[in-house]
């Protein structure tokens, strides 16, 4: 388990491409887990490749990185929603008093630089996602021509039909293949007659929201949010002398019905009872944390899968508003994992 996670740390912050984890449910071998740098199967539960155990195959996902190219009137309320959503937000800017602005709406970093060598700072992973809102079409070719050349997940770029296509047609001419200029999200936004620049931004992220969700055809992404791998790698410290915590950590791999989060959802448990993160609260949560604790007391199992069954009827009785199925697996981690920051 420890070599698993210290490799799971450093396939996060040197790789720039999709990273899978494949996780034994059953059989013999339940509970390995291995890295995948290269998946054709779909996420979430299915038969291995022997097809006598079952296996849960989830794409990690990193922390998303917003990239806004420009600083106007519409990153600003784009920054904001961003941050509110939990992505890094990083805006490039060629204007002094605009890049200050970017920093006043909260952005995480301001590149004040030409866009051109804003972008160059930029490496671009299968988390990044650009936003492309310039002040003119000359500096939106030069931010797409830039971006296509990266690994993103999304690219959007604002302007109206005249000018997107004249920025297309530019690209094309300088050797840019069709085919990516016409993937990319123009005009931004989903089509719900935005007009100021607060609806525009709304337009923005909820387009961004659908394609983050969708998967875009590689299958909605897990995550390992920073806390729970700071909690696991001890960063949250431990006292000198003391033993470390037991962890139990908690993955929704199946739902049904409504369910309130998502397949890929995790919480970490310690055997105190407290937890980083949740995977929805309420009734589903507390039976998860009990099991997880009776784990880490009593020693065994290591490894166990566990649905929760909450129908409508039983729903109502514990005031929630959502019911259905979900399947949760649990996991104990090893208490002598060695302290790696991240």
């Amino acid at each position: 388990m420890n070599r698993f996670y210290t490799e799971l740390k450093q396939e996060l912050e040197n790789s720039g491409g999709d990273i899978w984890i494949e996780t034994v449910l059953t059989g013999e071998r339940a509970g390995e887990k291995r890295l995948l740098h290269d998946c054709p199967e779909k996420a979430g539960v299915s038969s291995g490749a022997s097809g006598s155990e079952d296996v849960f195959r989830e794409r990690i996902s990193r922390t998303p990185k917003l990239v806004i190219c420009g600083g106007g009137h519409v990153s600003m309320p784009v920054i904001r929603m961003g941050k509110m959503l939990g992505f890094a937000v990083t805006v490039i800017e060629d204007r002094p008093k605009f890049a200050d602005n970017a920093r006043k709406a909260g952005a995480d970093h301001v590149i004040c630089e030409p866009f051109a060598k804003g972008l160059s700072e930029i490496s671009g992973d299968s988390d990044s996602w650009f936003v492309i809102v310039t002040r003119g079409h000359r500096y939106d070719s030069e931010c797409l021509e830039a971006v296509l050349k990266k690994q993103y997940a999304y690219v959007g770029m604002m302007g109206s039909r005249r000018r997107v296509a004249i920025v297309k047609d530019q690209l094309e001419a300088k050797g840019i293949r069709r085919d990516l200029l016409d993937a990319v999200h123009t005009p931004i936004g989903l089509e719900i007659g935005a007009e100021t620049p607060e609806e525009i931004a709304v337009s923005v992220m909820a387009e961004i929201i659908q394609v983050k969700n969708s998967g875009n055809g590689r299958g909605k992404a897990g995550s390992y949010p920073e806390e729970i791998l700071a909690c696991i790698f001890g960063e949250h410290g431990v006292v000198p002398g003391e033993r470390e915590t037991e962890k139990v950590l908690a993955t929704i791999i199946s739902r049904k019905g409504s369910a309130p989060r998502s397949v890929g959802t995790k919480m970490l448990i310690l055997e105190d009872g407290s937890t980083t993160d949740t995977i929805g609260g309420g009734c589903v949560e507390s039976e998860i944390i009990q099991k997880a604790l009776l784990m880490m007391r009593t020693g065994k199992p290591d490894f166990q899968i566990c649905t929760v069954d909450m129908t409508a009827d039983e729903a109502e009785e514990e005031g929630m508003v959502c019911g259905g199925v979900v399947q949760v697996m649990l996991e104990k981690i090893s208490t002598d994992m060695p302290d790696h920051g991240l």
